[in-house]
């Protein structure tokens, strides 16, 4: 069976939601029948680039788009494995051939900002000099690392993550559709994790549609993706603003305990922070995109109890570092960041796989 992704992908630009700022241009230059021949889609991941340039391909050669054609005259290219000069001289070479149904020979171009410097120069040289049957149409989540020369010669589209109300509303009709039951605020997780992009909330929908033949609730949904409950997040964050080093510890233990990573955990935290920016929380922002492996849960403590002042002074041991005292004139031991850590923690946190340094 397939996919929910597959069975809802848009077929017609009429059909692509939430990127009208180019669909609408694109339908209104083939009604004019002013097509361009080289065109640049710019946007994150998920947002929809390489199926509106699937159906462009299509709709300005006429042909029916069903997610099983395949044209000869529509060649989809991945830059990240086709990235070399003798790639796109490859693709120079036959773009000198006529299309063999179509009016167009369209190049698609995934991740084109994968492209070597030479490759990028000898594909300007088509694009400055193109034969008229010929229609290039790049995509790339990262503009910048396109040269000026490739961008001033084409026509630049922004695609976007779109609206969480329209998501929304999206996966509420595909839900009544497929017979799901699904509370509000479960979608609303699902698009969250999904970040904006339709490609991936639709898969998570599909993923989770399986889990109860019964109502699906958002605490059903934390379980599944393995998130922290919301409230756990909120008193973190109360106890950071109070400065209270028990309250963090404690859940932070507790939700470590329970094998949610602690990247999952800073990602919440930046979440919430986000939604409900305060002053006293924005240090926060500094430390918490650093949480990632080696050592995710240390760097989570750290950047936690960063401005907290940690009392009293951890148990001296054998690895710690001796700093003398001037005032007495006599060695003492500075404990090291093990040290502090393990003395805060209160002792050992179980392992999950997240990095925990104990």
């Amino acid at each position: 069976m397939k996919s929910l992704y597959r069975r809802y992908r848009p077929l017609a630009l009429a059909e692509v939601v939430g990127q009208e700022q180019v669909t609408e241009p694109l339908s209104s230059a083939i009604q004019q029948g002013k097509i361009g021949h080289a065109y640049l889609f710019t946007g994150p991941r998920g947002t929809g680039k390489t199926s509106v340039a699937r159906i462009f391909a299509h709709a300005v050669n006429d042909f029916d788009y069903q997610l099983e054609d395949d044209y000869v005259d529509i060649i989809e290219i991945d830059g990240a494995s086709n990235r070399g000069i003798d790639d796109i001289r490859e693709i120079r070479e036959k773009a000198a051939i006529k299309p063999t149904l179509g009016k167009y020979k369209v190049y698609i171009i995934d991740e084109v900002h994968m492209l070597t410097k030479e490759a990028f120069n000898a594909l300007l040289k088509t694009l400055e000099e193109p034969p008229a049957h010929v229609i290039f149409i790049m995509a790339t989540t990262d503009l910048h690392k396109v040269p000026a020369t490739i961008l001033s010669r084409t026509q630049v589209f922004n695609f976007k993550l779109a609206d969480t109300r329209v998501i929304l509303d999206h996966l509420k009709k595909i839900s009544e559709q497929e017979k799901i039951e699904i509370e509000e605020d479960a979608l609303k997780i699902i698009i969250k994790r999904g970040g904006g992009s339709f490609r991936d909330s639709l898969s998570l929908l599909d993923q989770i549609s399986t889990i109860s033949s019964s109502k699906i609730t958002h605490e059903m949904i934390e379980k599944t993706l393995g998130l922290p409950e919301d409230a756990k997040i909120t008193s973190i964050l109360e106890a950071y603003k109070t400065r209270d080093v028990s309250k963090i510890t404690a859940d932070l233990k507790d939700l470590l305990n329970m094998g949610i990573k602690a990247e999952i955990i800073a990602e919440e935290l930046i979440d919430k922070i986000v939604e409900e920016p305060k002053a006293e929380l924005l240090p926060l922002l500094d430390t918490l995109p650093d949480v990632k492996e080696p050592f995710a849960e240390a760097r989570l403590i750290a950047g936690l109890l960063a401005n907290v002042k940690v009392t009293p002074a951890p148990a001296l041991s054998p690895t710690s570092s001796p700093v003398k005292d001037v005032k007495n004139d006599k060695k003492v031991e500075k404990p090291n960041l093990k040290d502090k850590i393990s003395a805060i923690m209160g002792g050992e946190v179980k392992d999950y796989g997240g990095g925990n340094p104990f």
